[in-house]
């Protein structure tokens, strides 16, 4: 008997396009997942059942194109599938839906608050979250959660995700020489995590704070050393 299994005839990310040519509307789009990207590779440096990608299509349908959010979170997938990383995320060779799915908002709304948002909870995935920069009068930043097929609007900055055992939040900070509010990822305490750039800033911090106590420590000793000289007493004959 002849054993069909129909994912056989479904394209693989070899063969599916990898850009829809469509270009992100400002850098923040590039950046603000950029950003988280890098700081999970600095905390998440030792495992390797996770996957951040940004501006990738989700193919999640063969006959249809692929959806690119700015920004995703897969775990329990392969961090690295070969030298060429992937081309694209397609959940019939993954078999893992993305956990969180990021879109920043540029000034032309598309359907961040609506239709995308429909869909992704279609999709059951399980964490939206969208962030507005432009916003004065509500918050910025909105997390929600599937909830019974729904999605539900969770409080707080930064908001706490159990699932993936961060927290995402918002302030003010510098990535890149850029001072701005940006978006980060959180302890459970609320501490925020280093960027990439701040881990630099406080080894360097740290190196030069024990130089200072070294030489310090050095003065110390030599002027005990003087005293003792002064008083007649060989220093080294102490030791």
């Amino acid at each position: 008997m002849l054993n069909y299994n129909p994912l056989h005839c479904y394209p693989s990310s070899e063969e599916l396009p990898d850009s829809d040519e469509t270009p992100v509307d400002n850098e923040l789009q590039d950046l603000i997942p950029g950003l988280l990207k890098a700081i999970l590779a600095l905390i998440w440096a030792e495992r390797w059942d996770w996957f951040f990608g940004v501006d990738m299509g989700i193919y999640y349908d063969p006959k249809k194109p692929a959806i690119v959010p700015d920004g995703f979170l897969s775990l329990g997938v392969e961090r690295f599938i070969d030298e060429i990383l992937r081309l694209s995320y397609v959940l019939w060779e993954e078999n893992k839906l993305p956990t969180m799915v990021l879109e920043v908002v540029s000034q032309t709304y598309r359907g961040e608050y609506s239709t995308k948002k429909e869909f992704y909870a279609e999709l059951e995935i399980l964490y939206y979250v969208v962030y507005n920069p432009q916003r004065r009068r509500k918050p910025p930043l909105e997390v929600y959660k599937l909830v019974n097929g729904e999605y539900a609007l969770l409080p707080g900055n930064p908001v706490w995700l159990p699932e993936v055992g961060l927290g995402i939040g918002h302030e003010r900070g510098t990535y890149q020489g850029i001072t701005r509010e940006w978006l980060y990822w959180y302890n459970q305490e609320g501490k925020r995590f280093f960027t990439p750039e701040e881990r630099i800033t406080d080894a360097e911090q740290r190196f030069s704070e024990a130089e200072q106590r070294r030489q310090e420590a050095e003065n110390r000793a030599q002027l005990l050393a003087e005293r003792l000289k002064a008083l007649g007493v060989d220093p080294d004959s102490l030791g």
